[in-house]
């Protein structure tokens, strides 16, 4: 499962994203999260489905902190 984590700051602001709890790199848009995940095999067809994809600290449309 993708992990994409709380907001950090930054210009522009980020997230972490994590596969299985590992760290593997950050996101500033929902297009990093689709490129960085079929970089690592990872086919994203619904970005809301919680079996493929896990928001932590917001949805796919939160990039800063709340």
């Amino acid at each position: 499962m993708l992990g994409v984590c709380q907001g950090k700051p930054g210009e522009p602001p980020f997230r972490i994203m994590e596969i299985d709890g590992q760290v593997i790199g950050e996101a500033r848009n929902i297009t990093d999260v689709l490129e960085t995940a079929a970089s690592y095999g990872i086919t994203i067809h619904d970005a809301d489905d919680p079996d493929t994809v896990r928001w932590v600290g917001g949805d796919k449309y939160t990039w800063t902190l709340r």
